[in-house]
């Protein structure tokens, strides 16, 4: 009850953000949500015998989003400059033997979850930036949920029995029907509205395109569970903090999101390549 309670509550405060947000509140909104994470991610590290300089990072994070509303092709050598900031104020401030880890896990923290983050504004800055957005999270939220009841009714052989136990690979099955099923329900949701003159979604070209790209999401969102997975069974912890009710922390709510949202970042810049 306290998962869905949570979802309830948070799934209509996303909705109304992609929808009537503007370029600094989504920005701001995503800075929050991976300063959270980072935040559930180094206290991990910390946990494992690192000490990492958490306000630091938090900076890092805050300087990458404001980068990607002010000037976005300035990103990249931003990130080296951050890097190489942290870099030196773990050689100058941890004891050696834990200079190199704590300069690791500071790094990663920034990269795994800051960079990969700054791809949902980026994204919502789209011509159909809103709509990309609602394929992005509907596209992960309903694999995440077949999964759990496919795999709870017919799981048999276990998918990565190391890294998560009950993920099996029957549940992984149903996550991809239930991402092309929804995908399904989006393209089709958006050609009604056009029909009657409304341009709230926009999902352009052959509709196998846009089933492709949720196969291709999916599989990037469950490899970016099962990572998370692994972090946190690497550290000893059932959960990366206490944030959602029912859901964890924040890290274990958007670990999915880590890897799918800048694939579908890339996907889109590749469509434009080609």
């Amino acid at each position: 009850m306290k998962r869905v309670l949570t979802a309830v509550v948070l799934i209509p405060l996303v909705l109304l953000l992609v929808f009537k947000g503007s370029p600094w509140l989504v920005a701001l909104a995503t800075a929050v949500i991976a300063a959270l994470a980072v935040w559930e991610f180094l206290a991990l590290a910390d946990a494992l015998g690192a000490k990492t300089p958490r306000i630091a990072v938090l900076f890092g994070i805050a300087a990458l989003f404001t980068c990607v509303l002010v000037r976005p092709e300035y990103l990249a050598p931003l990130v080296g400059c951050v890097m190489f900031a942290l870099f030196i104020l773990c050689a100058f401030h941890s004891p050696l033997p834990r200079v190199l880890p704590d300069t690791a896990y500071s790094v990663f923290g920034l990269l795994y979850i800051g960079l990969s983050l700054t791809s949902i504004p980026l994204i919502w800055s789209e011509e159909n930036g809103s709509s990309l957005l609602l394929f992005l999270f509907f596209v992960v939220w309903a694999g995440d949920v077949v999964a759990l009841y496919v795999g709870r009714a017919f799981g048999r052989r276990k998918l990565a029995p190391s890294i998560s136990p009950n993920k099996t690979w029957e549940g992984s099955a149903g996550s991809v029907l239930g991402s092309l099923l929804i995908t399904l329900l989006l393209v089709f949701l958006a050609n009604v509205l056009a029909r009657h003159g409304f341009d709230w979604l926009s999902y352009p070209g052959s509709v196998f395109r846009w089933l492709g790209l949720a196969v291709l999401l999916n599989v990037a969102a469950q490899v970016g569970d099962l990572i998370e997975s692994a972090i946190k069974r690497g550290a000893g912890v059932k959960d990366s903090g206490t944030l959602l009710p029912g859901h964890g922390g924040v890290l274990d709510r958007i670990d999915a999101l880590l890897l799918a949202a800048p694939v579908l970042w890339y996907a889109q810049l590749a469509q434009q390549w080609f």
